[in-house]
C-alpha cells in the first residue's frame, strides 16, 4: 500500500470514528431529552411522548386528520406500533378513525375534541420540559454544540 493509500485509509478511519462520536453524541442529546419530556408529560397530563407526537403531527393538518400510513411517517413508528397507539389513543377518546370517503379502503385518524384540548393543555409541559432538557444537555461540553446548533435562527432583515 502506497504512503498516499494508507494516509487516505487512515484519514477515513478517523472521519469514521469522529461520525460515530457524534452519532453518540445525538442519540444521547435525543434520551435525555426524550426521558425529560416523557417524565412531565406523564405526571402532568397522563400522556406518553409518543401519544403527544400523535397529537401534534395532527394538530398540524388543516382537518386535524392524517391516514394511518401518514401518521406512522410523521412519528416515525411503525404502522402496527402506530395502530396499537391509535387503538389507545381512541379508547381514551383522544382520537377517532373514520373510512376515506374517496377511497374506502383508506382510514384517517383524527384528533377529537378531548384531543384538541389535551394537547393544548400538554403543549406548555412538553415546552418546558424541552427547555429544561436542553439547557442542562448545554451544560455538557459533549451535547452543547448539538444543542446550540438547535436554537433558532434570528429572521433576517428586510430591505
Amino acid at each position: 500500500m502506497s504512503a498516499l493509500s494508507e494516509e487516505a485509509a487512515a484519514s477515513g478511519a478517523a472521519g469514521c470514528r469522529a461520525r460515530a462520536e457524534g452519532w453518540r453524541a445525538l442519540a444521547g442529546l435525543h434520551a435525555r431529552v426524550e426521558g425529560e419530556i416523557e417524565r412531565a408529560l406523564q405526571a402532568a397530563h397522563g400522556l406518553s411522548v409518543s401519544e403527544y407526537a400523535v397529537l401534534d403531527a395532527l394538530s398540524r393538518e388543516p382537518d386535524w386528520h392524517l391516514r394511518m400510513q401518514q401518521l406512522a411517517d410523521a412519528v416515525v413508528l411503525s404502522q402496527s406500533a402506530t395502530t396499537r397507539l391509535v387503538t389507545r389513543l381512541e379508547a381514551d377518546g383522544l382520537l377517532s378513525r373514520r373510512l376515506c370517503a374517496t377511497d374506502r379502503r383508506g382510514i384517517y385518524t383524527e384528533a377529537t375534541e378531548t384531543g384538541r384540548e389535551r394537547l393544548a393543555a400538554a403543549r406548555p409541559t412538553h415546552d418546558a420540559a424541552l427547555q429544561r432538557a436542553l439547557e442542562a444537555a448545554e451544560e455538557l461540553p459533549e451535547l452543547a454544540p448539538l444543542v446550540r446548533a438547535l436554537a433558532p435562527t434570528a429572521p433576517s432583515p428586510t430591505a
